[in-house]
């Protein structure tokens, strides 16, 4: 299992997803990140406030079909734990102690899921809730290192495919939200998480003038005061994640 950087993994699958159109796309551009970053699998399940769900990724179509048998969702750690929480979680911190959360984990795992796993929920706009998730079979040490390492550029894959997913849903977007372009996206999530501008610049490889100028766009298509209130805004509208 490899730990790739932004670029070019990053640039060249942004590339896909601006261009993505269908839900076929979306499963074209999971299925090629998998291989990218060598890991058993990528999904991304979303659900929303009438409980309708789509969804992408790379389990086994027979592991799909027993979740969906057994009624899973109702006792799945992963989808459970997540919609309590804001921020990506390792699978490790949540609760497997209960007799049927065991039984699913040892069902999961037989049916290749992976013993590891990395989730990030997502909250969209009219009450959606979505979740992007890697999981792979290795040690904690290895999960450890490879979370550690593409952790930010997850969160980013996480938001662009839940933002393709909403444009093939216009009815589930505000209409008056302008969207923001992926380097603006890229910018608004690192100040979030709290990198200074300069580092920011460094990061994305672009002077601190060009950084501005993607800042101040991002501030007038939020309807910001200031950048604080744009990233505010952001996050409240899960444009961004962190």
């Amino acid at each position: 299992m490899g730990a790739l950087g932004i670029t070019p993994l990053l640039d060249d699958t942004l590339g896909r997803l601006e261009c993505a159109d269908r839900p076929q796309d979306l499963q074209d551009a999971i299925e090629a990140l998998r291989d990218l970053y060598r890991v058993d699998h990528i999904v991304y399940h979303w659900v929303n406030s009438n409980g309708d769900q789509f969804g992408c990724g790379t389990y086994d179509a027979k592991w799909v079909s027993r979740y969906l048998e057994q009624g899973y969702l109702r006792i799945d750690p992963v989808v459970q734990g997540c919609y309590q929480r804001f921020h990506p979680v390792d699978w490790k911190r949540l609760d497997w102690t209960g007799r049927a959360q065991r039984q699913f984990q040892k069902d999961a795992i037989a049916h290749g899921v992976g013993n590891q796993g990395f989730s990030i929920p997502i909250r969209g706009p009219n009450g959606q809730f979505a979740l992007f998730t890697v999981s792979h079979n290795c040690t904690g040490a290895e999960w450890e290192d490879f979370t550690g390492t593409n952790r930010r550029d997850l969160i980013l894959l996480a938001h662009f495919f839940n933002q393709k997913a909403l444009e093939m849903e216009p009815g589930r977007q505000p209409e008056a939200a302008q969207p923001l372009s992926p380097r603006e996206i890229e910018a608004m999530t690192l100040l979030a998480v709290g990198y200074s501008r300069a580092q920011v610049a460094d990061t994305l490889s672009i002077s601190e003038h060009t950084l501005r100028v993607y800042v101040e766009s991002a501030r007038y298509k939020l309807g910001a005061m200031n950048t604080t209130h744009a990233v505010a805004r952001a996050l409240q509208r899960g444009l961004i994640v962190v």
